[in-house]
């Protein structure tokens, strides 16, 4: 049976044995866990979560694989191999070749022009080789352009845009219609590809903290019409999303409730279904 619902983005972390490069006098040294949000899956029938690197290196992925091994919750995980440098990606998704590694994320994306450079360029289309999607968690609305580019050159990629590209919820809130529309074009021009999907997660971080459902429903509806429910899902961006609220819970809900209004069919497609097929989710176990 499938996934029928799957937290596409969660992290943990452990900075005792991984360096997160982020962490410093505004983001103190914490150790997140898994079972930290295990009663609250639970609670919220979540039969899977997609563990996405925190950090560009071979330790954070390391930890996660190990949180995979640790528990039947974690259904893949999202690491990190050098895109710049083809042949050692090569060899360390070799070494990983029976490990839950169901795509690639990569922080230095967020640089301006990184992803357009020749050498990444090999390393994108070993991913594509690979059946491997591309993860860029820390799209921002300038970036989009940059990200339609790498989608024309590398068509049969599947790239994961994170966090709907930071939509501009400050500026439209404060009427700068113009920073509003040029978000709302970029994520039109990047959807028109058919191999590009986004994850409605991480939208606190726009929103500010203590957001609601009716405060991130612009975006998401921008998002729903550019995309359509069959190219998006569902992430809490626990524990980043701490920030805007104080458990997985309240982040899980808001988000859940920006589906009200839409059809069981395109709900299903959000809360699993596109994360299912995007990453190539195994069935649920059957316990005799």
């Amino acid at each position: 049976m499938p996934y029928d619902v799957v937290d596409s983005h969660l992290q943990v972390w452990d900075p005792e044995h991984v360096h997160y490069p982020w962490m410093d006098a505004d983001h103190l040294p914490v150790t997140r866990r898994l079972g930290d949000v295990g009663h609250d899956l639970h609670e919220h029938r979540v039969d899977g979560v997609v563990l996405v690197q925190s950090a560009d290196n071979p330790a954070d992925t390391e930890h996660l694989l190990f949180q995979a091994l640790c528990s039947p919750r974690v259904v893949g995980v999202v690491g990190w191999v050098p895109l710049a440098h083809a042949d050692d990606a090569s060899a360390r998704l070799d070494a990983w070749r029976f490990e839950p590694v169901v795509g690639v994320a990569h922080h230095a994306a967020g640089s301006g022009g990184w992803l357009l450079r020749p050498d990444v360029s090999e390393g994108l289309t070993l991913l594509t080789e690979r059946r491997l999607p591309l993860d860029l968690p820390r799209t921002t609305p300038r970036m989009l352009d940059e990200v339609a580019r790498v989608a024309e050159r590398h068509p049969k990629l599947t790239i994961v845009l994170g966090h709907l590209a930071s939509p501009p919820l400050a500026a439209r809130a404060a009427g700068d219609t113009a920073t509003w529309d040029a978000w709302v074009a970029g994520v039109h021009r990047v959807a028109q590809a058919q191999h590009v999907v986004a994850k409605v997660a991480g939208l606190g971080r726009a929103a500010g903290p203590g957001w609601t459902a009716a405060d991130v429903r612009p975006a998401v509806d921008v998002a729903l019409e550019a995309f359509g429910a069959e190219r998006l899902m569902l992430g809490s961006d626990w524990p980043a999303a701490l920030d805007g609220h104080a458990t997985w819970s309240q982040t899980w809900q808001e988000l859940c409730a920006t589906l009200d209004g839409l059809d069981p069919a395109a709900q299903a497609r959000l809360r699993g279904g596109t994360a299912v097929d995007v990453y190539g989710l195994p069935p649920v176990p059957v316990t005799p």
